[in-house]
Formats: structure tokens, C-alpha cells, sequence
């Protein structure tokens, strides 16, 4: 089985078709020596920011020493992306290996595990046999029936921005959807909350209080902006002052603060975890598709906001970033998101749009989505590829203008590798 081979056949398995739950991720975990008990972990869920903020852990772990694996979804430009042990992908050779061992076992389930489920079994086996000290765990989706939930108490769980979003899934309501993403709050665990959602925040509360949980919310009065550019920020948070951090959102810095005070949290369990490291891993972060800036001649951003609170996000960038100024942009959703919503606060800042559908059955076609722009009064015009779309927006915006991707993870690494040809 080569790398490749590897991959198809994980993609073969649909989760579609299963009930959640974790009975078949402990069923295969099990058959595989329960290679997740032997781990410790930094445990993150929440609707926006999980990835960056898993980025920036995982870099400030590494430059306290310590061996980190990272596990994250989903992938921007190769699946590798989505395990990692010390910034290093697996390799195609480790990634075939571990799906030949993993694959008789899955086969043997009475009920087959799904696409996640495998991507998880073989994460936890491969961190295991690197010998990770600690293993960085972003949650696929919600929190408590998600695989990886699958772990014991974590060091500290982590509960980033909260927002509406998979309410087919988690629930229609923010209490609902919070009381899906508590199901990481372990008995006596530690949990850092980012906080500032009511609805979210009540539900965390209470189910710290029920099991146990030691809860510590972010302090963003800690927090302060010095200076933001789309070089990154420079920003104190107390004690820590003109801590840099090269990601341009300006959302990033309150990520920086839920990431520093769950550092706070490992330094308390005995982490060795000094100010350098904490310097030196801030600085060194790189996140693809957050808010990401391909090229500077023209402007070319690429964001991979894809849910109303995620474009909230973005746009509080872009006016922050480029005041008084409208961008070109290439947009794409899926249909099952608060478009509405997202179309708003976007409207504002387009000077126009090349739309298209992404690679998803979700997906909203690039008709409707220029019909709802239109409706705005944005000029909106549907694109066949995204080759072609970033063609466009590089013709309409000139060399001193801004072009800005964003609406969906499913075309950011599409419109990357496009961009990096053209730029």
C-alpha cells in the first residue's frame, strides 16, 4: 500500500451511514492496544479559532522541549497536514504502514468505523510510537460523541469561540450545541473556557460544577492590542509584554489568549514551560488559510471563515486591516450555513464577487449564491473553477487593490495552490 493508496482507502469509509457514538472508536482502539492510554493531552473543541489555537500550543510546547504530536482537521493542502509530530506531516511510508496494520482490524468490526474514526485510531497509534510527550487533540465535531473524545481526563481541555454552526447535528439552539461541545469536561479535569457567549458559557459552568471540573475563563482584561498589521500582531498579555504573533486576523490575539492561559494551566500541572518558549513558539506559529496573506502585490488574503461567526471574524479584519476600503472577493458556501447572515456582514466590504461551488454536496451553487449577493447590491459573477475565479479577481482588482478568498475550508487550499502560480 503506498501513501496515496492509504488515503483513498480511508476516504472509502462514510460516516453517513453510522449512529455516533464511541463504542466504535473504543472497539478499535482496543483491538490496537489502547495506544491513546499510554498519551496525555491538551483536549480542544469550540465552533471558531480551534485550529489556530492548537497551532500556537503546539508551537510553545515545542520550544519548551517537549515532543508534540498534533492532530487536526480539516487538511488544506494534503491530508498529512492533519498529523503531525513536532511540525513534521507523517510520512506517506508511516501513513501506508499504519492503515495496512489498522485496516484488517476495521474490517473485522461487526460495524465498520468511520472515516474519523480511522483518521483517529491511526493518529493515537502513530503519537504512541513517536514516543509524544504530549499530544495536541482538536475535536472533528461537537465534543461529546466526537472520536476523540475517546481519551481519558486531558490535561486541560480547551473551549474556543462559540457559534452557530452544524445545527443539523449538534442541535438548533446555542444551549444545545454548547451541551454537545461540554461533553469534553472530563471528572476532575481543567478546563479553559474562551467565554463572552451567555447561552454557552451557562451550559460550560454547569457541567464543570456537575463533574468536578476546575473552569477557568479567559481573562481578556489581560489582553491588549498593541499594534495589528498584516504582518501579524504585537500585543501584551499580562505579565507577558510585546509578544508577537505572525497570523494578520485580528481575532488572533484572543486566540493567543485562550492558548497562554491553557499554557498557564500545563505550567501549574508541572510543565516546564518557560518565557522564552512561550516567546519563541508565539513567533514562530503559521496557520495556513486564517486569514493568510498570499501575496502583497496586489493584496491577496485568503481566509477560511465558513459559518456566521467565523465571517464576523473576517470582516472585523478586513475593515480593522483596510479601512475604507472594499476588496474583491472569492466566495463559495455550503447551503446548510447561515448564509443570510454571513452575505450582511459581507455585502459591505465587497467591491464584487467571483462565486463558486465547493467541492461538497452541502454546497450552495454559485447561481443562488450570486442571486442573494445581487439581491444586496453586490456585483456578483459565478465562476466555473477556481483557476478561473482567481484569474478574475486578479484582473478586476489591479495591483493596488485587495483581493480576499474566504467561505469555505473546501476551496482554501484550491485557491492557494492557484494563487502561488499567479502572484
Amino acid at each position: 500500500m503506498t501513501g496515496q493508496e492509504a488515503i483513498a482507502y480511508i476516504h472509502s469509509f462514510q460516516w453517513e451511514k453510522h449512529e455516533p457514538g464511541l463504542r466504535r472508536i473504543r472497539q478499535l482502539l482496543r483491538a490496537l492496544g489502547d495506544p491513546h492510554k499510554g498519551l496525555k493531552f491538551v483536549h480542544v473543541a469550540g465552533t471558531n479559532g480551534k485550529g489556530s489555537t492548537c497551532a500556537m500550543l503546539a508551537a510553545v510546547l515545542r520550544e519548551a522541549g517537549y515532543r508534540v504530536g498534533l492532530n487536526t482537521s480539516p487538511y488544506i493542502m494534503t491530508f498529512h497536514e492533519r498529523i503531525r509530530v513536532n511540525g513534521k506531516m507523517i510520512s506517506d511510508e508511516a501513513l501506508a504502514d499504519l492503515t495496512e496494520r489498522i485496516r484488517p482490524v476495521a474490517e473485522g468490526m461487526e460495524e465498520h468505523p468511520t472515516e474519523f474514526e480511522l483518521i483517529t485510531a491511526l493518529a493515537m497509534l502513530y503519537f504512541k510510537e513517536q514516543d509524544c510527550d504530549i499530544v495536541v487533540l482538536e475535536v472533528g465535531l461537537g465534543g461529546a460523541l466526537d472520536a476523540s473524545n475517546v481519551i481519558d481526563c486531558p490535561e486541560v481541555a480547551v473551549l474556543t469561540a462559540m457559534g452557530m454552526d452544524h445545527m443539523g447535528i449538534l442541535g438548533a439552539t446555542m444551549t444545545e450545541i454548547a451541551g454537545a461541545k461540554a461533553g469534553v469536561v472530563k471528572d476532575g479535569g481543567t478546563v479553559v473556557s474562551y467565554g463572552g457567549c451567555p447561552e454557552a458559557d451557562a451550559v460550560f459552568r454547569a457541567a464543570c460544577k456537575e463533574r468536578g471540573a476546575a473552569l477557568r475563563e479567559v481573562d481578556f482584561a489581560r489582553l491588549q492590542q498593541v499594534d495589528v498589521s498584516l504582518d501579524g500582531a504585537v500585543f501584551d498579555f499580562a505579565p507577558y509584554r510585546d509578544l508577537r504573533l505572525p497570523l494578520a486576523g485580528v481575532y488572533q490575539t484572543r486566540n493567543a489568549a485562550a492558548a497562554l492561559t491553557a499554557l498557564e494551566v500545563l505550567a501549574e500541572k508541572g510543565w516546564n514551560i518557560p518565557e522564552t518558549a512561550v516567546r519563541s513558539g508565539l513567533a514562530k506559529v503559521r496557520w495556513p488559510a486564517r486569514f493568510e496573506v498570499l501575496g502583497k502585490e496586489p493584496l491577496f488574503l485568503l481566509d477560511g471563515a465558513h459559518n456566521a461567526h467565523g465571517i464576523r471574524a473576517a470582516a472585523e479584519s478586513l475593515s480593522a486591516l483596510l479601512p475604507g476600503r472594499k476588496a474583491v472577493m472569492i466566495l463559495g458556501v455550503l447551503a446548510d450555513k447561515d448564509v443570510e447572515e454571513m452575505l450582511d456582514r459581507l455585502a459591505p466590504l465587497a467591491e464584487r464577487v467571483f462565486v463558486l461551488r465547493p467541492d461538497s454536496p452541502r454546497a450552495m451553487s454559485a447561481e443562488r449564491l450570486c442571486g442573494l449577493l445581487r439581491a444586496r447590491g453586490v456585483e456578483a459573477r459565478a465562476c466555473e473553477t477556481v483557476q478561473q475565479a482567481v484569474e478574475q479577481a486578479l484582473n478586476a482588482v489591479g495591483r493596488g487593490g485587495a483581493v480576499c478568498a474566504l467561505g469555505s475550508l473546501y476551496l482554501s487550499g484550491a485557491v492557494r495552490e492557484a494563487a502561488g502560480k499567479l502572484l
